[in-house]
């Protein structure tokens, strides 16, 4: 069985409907709607399939409208569980392709496809797991080409991106996980609002099962980076990186250290 949730806020119905129809083209036998938005008026989407389960839920961020689902799913006994954002599309049959990816091995917990742009440029989504300065100076650092050569380290543009990957940090826009690992690590962590919670969910995941890039299928994102243009947005980013960085370590964090070296020292030689 495999289920599939998007956490939407105040998106427009086009939008929210365009991913819906991807996703019901797919083998899904549940689509979850959570809906942090002040109304409910995207409540008409449950009339576009009868697998729609609409909840208009009180806004407590992103990761806990996901759980919501993430529960049912388990309670389901669902084998695969989707996490979609609202502004993702893509083609018939890719839920399937990872599906069986996913079946043929077992000790994968979460994939992610390539993901692209509208015009069909690339994304860097893969990352290593994070030191306080990928997260802060990429964004304040005003030595600019330091910075650019230091982020492409941290989003491995060293890779061709077109090669299947154990990566230790992938993107929360279209996360294909297995439930079964969910159940074992518990879901998000509610304590992020918005941002981080992806990249703490599959260093968690990465922690008992493989967190996996497969870009032998695409999905279109169209990645507005809300915080770099919303003061609003910027402030739960930067709340959410001072979380992420005081569970896990800010400069000593040895087990970021050992799972980027092993990633480096694998790829970096081409094996």
């Amino acid at each position: 069985m495999l289920s599939a949730s998007i956490v939407t806020y105040h998106t427009s119905f086009d939008d929210l409907s365009r991913v819906i129809n991807c996703v019901l083209k797919s083998s899904v036998s549940v689509l979850y709607v959570i809906d942090n938005s002040s109304n409910d008026k995207l409540r008409e989407v449950t009339a576009l399939s009868d697998k729609i389960k609409y909840i208009h839920s009180i806004n407590l961020g992103y990761g806990s409208g996901h759980n919501i689902a993430i529960r049912e799913a388990i309670e389901r006994r669902a084998t695969y569980h989707v996490v979609i954002n609202p502004d993702i599309y893509f083609e018939e049959h890719i839920l399937e392709y990872i599906s069986d990816y996913m079946d043929a091995n077992d000790d994968i917990g979460l994939v992610m496809p390539k993901v692209l742009y509208p015009d069909g440029e690339l994304q860097y989504l893969c990352k290593l797991l994070p030191t306080p300065a990928d997260l802060f100076l990429r964004r304040f650092n005003p030595l600019k080409n330091y910075a650019k050569k230091q982020n492409e380290r941290y989003e491995l543009h060293f890779t061709d991106y077109n090669s299947i990957m154990e990566v230790p940090s992938l993107s929360g826009c279209f996360m294909f996980m297995r439930v079964s690992v969910l159940k074992q690590i518990g879901g998000f962590d509610e304590r992020f609002f918005m941002y981080a919670e992806d990249l703490d969910l599959c260093r968690r995941i990465g922690e008992v099962a493989k967190t996996v890039y497969y870009p032998k299928v695409f999905v279109y994102h169209e990645y507005a980076k809300g915080s770099y243009k919303n003061k609003k947005l910027l402030k739960y980013h930067i709340q959410s990186v001072v979380k992420y960085f005081n569970k896990w370590g800010w400069v000593f964090d040895n087990k970021r250290r050992l799972v980027n070296q092993r990633f480096l020292a694998k790829y970096r030689s081409g094996n």
